[in-house]
Formats: structure tokens, C-alpha cells, sequence
């Protein structure tokens, strides 16, 4: 054949690539591909059999081309729509292939309070490590917290073992840098809490597998899962700027008195929220297992306590509620009241009658005993079961703890309750029954999440006896037993309590609590903005034990520092004037 000849050369399987029709029942895009795999074909062999070697490196080039830009758009095109389309997970957490996702935590307000992070389980193949007792070396100066005989162990044997779990991604990464044969990182969604110490009674911790453990994370444990499952966060009623100040007060004194615990709450009146909860001491929440049943125990939940005076203002409260007393009604405290053979004094007597007003200010227990007999078993029993006295404080929280009631309700009994002696109960129950009393008459159950539960709540007493509570609570920090706890222009209303504990059956003077039930402002109609703040020192053995001295004060200087975070406005009182006599 002639060179001239060479466009009439036909390839030998020329004729059978032409002979595969495409039918009409393959799909356009299929037809397309086909045929334009087709073209590129024949365009190499008409290069070939035209002589042309620079038309064969242009369609080579050509092609090259078109399998880039089509990888490059498919990667454009999944990148922008892993931006556009993934659901954005609230804390940035990192999801691993088969991990139980728990929601991020948060307080009211945004802030972080527990996340997922990827960590990593560290794996040792012995078999492939080259120097044993240099890798053991070597791990253990990185590793400190590598148990030895484990890692000694491992590297002993003969088969690939996990020798530590939960390694940070820095703690894998000075692993790494190692570059030792034979180890290997395994990755692990594990919770953690930022806050390590702070609100770690509160929030609570969920075991490897997801699961809620305590605290919150028990109690909202299907929330929180469901939420990280929507990639969003799941927020509690917690402010964590009122949480710091209690927190840091409570440490303070607590601290200072040589104290065996604190409690601190602070709750929303109008809405039953807990804004913040503080148990001392305290531990690491990301170190749960290192803790102590003494760091471990949350005393507002599950701490009981005879609470001493601030029951007085139960007591007061029935029998205004019943009508048995009003403002005006007095009392006789000339002398110790008898019941039987038992007498009961007062612990700043004042031998003589005194007004209702008069019993609360000067926190008279023959006083108050003398309404309990009246109210009758009962009738006390009734009001100590509507304010929450008598069962669990509702609230989410699973550690919630009953009281611990007393056998009988005999009138010498009910002369010890009216002064908190005889029963004991938790300081989540005081912080529940005190917000009913002030917040207009209702009842409702304390929440740990945002917005509260929502429920209305029951009435348990009369609109002006909650307004005759929030007036006696008042003028008992004006000019009672509760003056250290005033904060300026917030008009803080409270009663102190003080109890001895009892300890191998008598009630030991050296071993006692002091505590102090607040509301601020305790001015204005039923439905005004206000905050219940409860403070208990357990056992402090430095200065006073004296609710007025030792709470008090930890109550004025909580209310005067979270104010502004709350919004509360300062008002001042007009000062008051005396006019000389002619």
C-alpha cells in the first residue's frame, strides 16, 4: 500500500469496534459515554494512521484535561455540599464511626459545660517492638499515668493489647513523636467537661457508652442524646456566671471556718429554675473515679439536715395562712413553755410578750412552739405537705432524696419542728418550699432546664400571706437576726438557722450548722422579678456557727454580685428621720 494510500487503511478491528450499536433502551447518559469513549478511540487511531503525533499528544492532553476537571468539579460539588447541607454540631465535637453521641451542654446562656472529643486507646503489639525495656522507658516519661505493670505487662506478652484508654489528642502526639514499632491509636468519643471542678455535682458525668451516670446527664439523658443526634446543644436553666460567684463564696468561708460542707442555691421564684447549685466540697469531673464519697456526695440533693430556725418561717406562715395568727396576734415568752415534762426556752430570751413580728425577728422558739401546739397535728401536717416537707423536692435531678420524717406528731414534737429540730430534710426541699412562700403562694417544682417545666403549679397558700412572709423576711435583715445578709438597694429578705447535730444521742454544741434562707427583692406585687438564695455551713469549726454570722453574710455578698447579671435595678430606701420632740 501506498504512503498516498494511507487515509484508506483500516485498523483490523476497526469494522468490530463500528459493529456495536448502542440500543435505544440504554440510558442518554450511558449512550453518551459510550460514544464519546468511541471518539477518543478513533481519534488515537486516525492519528496514528494520518502520521500525525502531535494530533495524538493534543487528544491526549485533551483527555487528561477532562478526567481533571471532572475529579475537581465532583470535590467542588461534595465540599459544597458538606458545607451547605451537614447539620452543624453545636460544639464543635468530632464524631467517630460508631460512637453513642451525646449533645453538647450548655448553660442558659451558651456557654460550654460538657462536649465530646475524640481520644484515643493506645495498643501495643510486643511482637513487633524492637527494644522492650527502651519502649517501656520511653512511654513511661511521656506517659505518666500509664499504670507500669500494665505497660510492662503488654510488652511482655504475645498478643496486641490496649494499654491505656482515653489518651488527649496531645498526649497521642507525644506518643507518636516516639516513633516506636509495634503502637497503635484506636479512636474513642469520650465526654469532657471543660469546667473540671465547677458545677460538677450539677452536671453530672455519662459513662464510655454514652450513657448518663448523675446529675444532669442522667436526667436529661435522652434530651441530650437525642440532641447530638440533630448536631445541636442541649442547654440547662444554669447561669454559669451565678454559678462562679456561689461557688467562689461558698469556698471562702467554708475554707476559712474549717467547715466539713457548704450548700449554696440560687432559684428563679417565679419560674422554679436553678440558677445555680454548688456542693462543697467539690471534685473533677473529667477524674470522677479519684473522687471521694465525702467530694462525691451532692448536699443539695441528697445531704439531710435539721435545719433550725429557718423552719420559723413554715411555722409563721401556717398559722397566718390558717388564720390562727395574724401581724397583731402575741405571744407569751415571759417564761420557758412547758410541754409535759419538757421545757422549752429561748436562745436569746426576752421575758415577755411579744408580737408575732416580734417571735420572728427575735426567732423566738417558745413562740413558735406555742402556734405548732395550736395548729394541731393535723393541721401542721397538712402545711408541711404543701410546701414539700414531706417528700422528695421535685426536680429532674434523679438524686433527689426523701426527708426523714419523725415517728409521731405529738405536741412536743411539733414544738421541736417549728424550730427545725426533728425532722430533716435536704437543702433542695428548704430552697422548693421557701420559693412557694414568696413567690405569691405557688408551688412548683424546682427545674434544671431552661425555661423551666412550664407547670403552673398548686396554690399552697393565701396571695397576702406570701406577702406578710416577704414583709417579715425583710424586716428580719433591717433589723433582726439577718442584718449581715442586706446587699445595698436590693431589699434581701431572710431568717437564719443554726442546729446542732446530734451525735451519739445528745445534741453536740461543737457539731452544727448554720444556715440562712433569702429572697431578693422582697418588695413588690407576687409576680415581680425575684431570686431565693439558700446558703448551709456544715460543721464549721473556726469563729461562729451561727446561721446570722456565718451565712448571712455569704447570702449578702452572692445577691450583690450576681444583681447585675440578673438585671435586677438597685432601688435605696429613703432614709428615715426622726423628728425631736417640744
Amino acid at each position: 500500500m501506498s504512503v498516498q494510500d494511507h487515509r484508506f487503511y483500516r485498523p483490523p478491528n476497526a469494522t468490530t469496534r463500528q459493529a456495536r450499536p448502542i440500543t435505544s433502551t440504554v440510558s442518554p447518559w450511558l449512550r453518551w459515554a459510550s460514544e464519546a469513549v468511541w471518539f477518543v478511540e478513533h481519534a488515537f487511531e486516525r492519528a496514528h494512521a494520518d502520521a500525525r503525533p502531535e494530533e495524538d499528544t493534543r487528544v491526549r492532553i485533551f483527555v487528561i484535561q477532562m478526567v481533571f476537571a471532572v475529579v475537581f468539579s465532583g470535590l467542588a460539588l461534595g465540599a459544597a455540599h458538606a458545607a451547605l447541607f451537614t447539620p452543624k454540631n453545636g460544639g464543635g465535637s468530632v464524631a467517630v464511626a460508631g460512637a453513642l453521641q451525646r449533645g453538647d451542654l450548655t448553660d442558659r446562656n451558651g456557654a460550654l459545660l460538657a462536649t465530646n472529643i475524640v481520644h484515643y486507646g493506645l495498643y501495643i503489639d510486643p511482637s513487633e517492638v524492637w527494644d522492650r525495656d527502651a519502649a517501656f522507658t520511653q512511654l513511661r516519661r511521656v506517659l505518666p499515668r500509664v499504670p507500669a505493670a500494665r505497660l510492662r505487662r503488654v510488652l511482655d506478652g504475645d498478643r496486641r493489647l490496649i494499654v491505656l484508654p482515653g489518651l488527649t489528642p496531645a498526649e497521642r502526639q507525644a506518643v507518636h513523636a516516639l516513633a516506636l514499632g509495634g503502637l497503635s491509636f484506636e479512636p474513642e468519643d469520650r465526654r469532657v467537661y471543660p469546667l473540671n471542678t465547677s458545677a460538677a455535682h450539677l452536671i453530672g458525668v455519662a459513662d464510655t457508652g454514652g450513657q448518663g451516670v448523675s446529675g444532669a446527664e442522667l436526667a436529661f439523658n435522652d434530651d441530650i442524646r437525642a440532641a447530638g443526634r440533630q448536631g445541636q446543644d442541649f442547654a440547662l436553666s444554669i447561669d454559669l456566671r451565678v454559678q462562679g460567684v456561689l461557688e467562689n463564696e461558698l469556698n471562702a468561708v467554708a475554707s476559712a471556718a474549717g467547715a466539713k460542707g457548704a450548700v449554696g442555691v440560687v432559684a428563679d421564684a417565679k419560674t422554679g429554675e436553678i440558677l445555680g447549685m454548688a456542693s462543697w466540697p467539690t471534685y473533677d469531673a473529667n477524674r470522677r473515679g479519684g473522687a471521694t464519697d465525702d467530694q462525691a456526695l451532692n448536699r443539695v440533693t441528697s445531704g439531710h439536715y435539721e435545719m433550725g430556725s429557718v423552719f420559723k418561717t413554715f411555722t409563721v406562715a401556717a398559722a397566718l395562712d390558717t388564720g390562727q395568727a395574724d401581724m397583731d396576734t402575741m405571744l407569751d415568752a415571759s417564761q420557758a413553755y412547758m410541754i409535759g415534762n419538757r421545757r422549752i426556752s429561748d436562745f436569746h430570751a426576752t421575758n415577755k410578750v411579744l408580737s408575732l413580728e416580734e417571735v420572728y425577728l427575735h426567732s423566738s422558739n417558745i413562740g413558735t412552739s406555742r402556734l405548732a401546739v395550736e395548729l394541731g397535728s393535723q393541721g401542721m401536717r397538712d402545711y408541711f405537705q404543701r410546701l414539700g416537707l414531706l417528700n422528695a423536692a421535685p426536680i429532674e435531678l434523679k438524686e433527689s432524696a426523701r426527708p426523714r420524717l419523725p415517728r409521731d406528731w405529738s405536741d412536743s414534737t411539733r414544738a421541736s419542728m417549728s424550730f427545725g429540730y426533728g425532722i430533716m430534710i435536704t437543702p433542695l426541699q428548704m430552697t422548693a418550699a421557701t420559693v412557694a412562700l414568696v413567690n405569691g403562694g405557688f408551688y412548683r417544682p424546682l427545674s434544671l432546664r431552661r425555661g423551666g417545666t412550664g407547670v403552673e403549679g398548686r396554690r399552697v397558700i393565701r396571695p397576702e400571706t406570701s406577702s406578710e412572709i416577704r414583709q417579715l423576711m425583710r424586716a428580719n435583715v433591717l433589723r433582726g437576726s439577718g442584718k449581715q445578709a442586706d446587699a445595698a438597694g436590693l431589699r434581701v429578705g431572710g431568717k437564719t438557722g443554726s442546729a446542732n447535730k446530734l451525735v451519739n444521742g445528745r445534741y453536740d454544741a461543737g457539731h452544727g450548722v448554720g444556715s440562712f434562707a433569702a429572697v431578693f427583692p422582697a418588695d413588690g406585687p407576687d409576680d415581680a422579678q425575684r431570686y431565693v438564695v439558700f446558703v448551709l455551713i456544715d460543721e464549721p469549726s473556726q469563729g461562729s456557727r451561727l446561721g446570722g454570722a456565718i451565712a448571712a453574710p455569704v447570702v449578702g455578698r452572692v445577691a450583690d454580685r450576681i444583681a447585675p447579671f440578673l438585671g435586677l435595678a438597685r432601688r435605696f430606701d429613703p432614709p428615715v428621720t426622726t423628728v425631736a420632740a417640744p
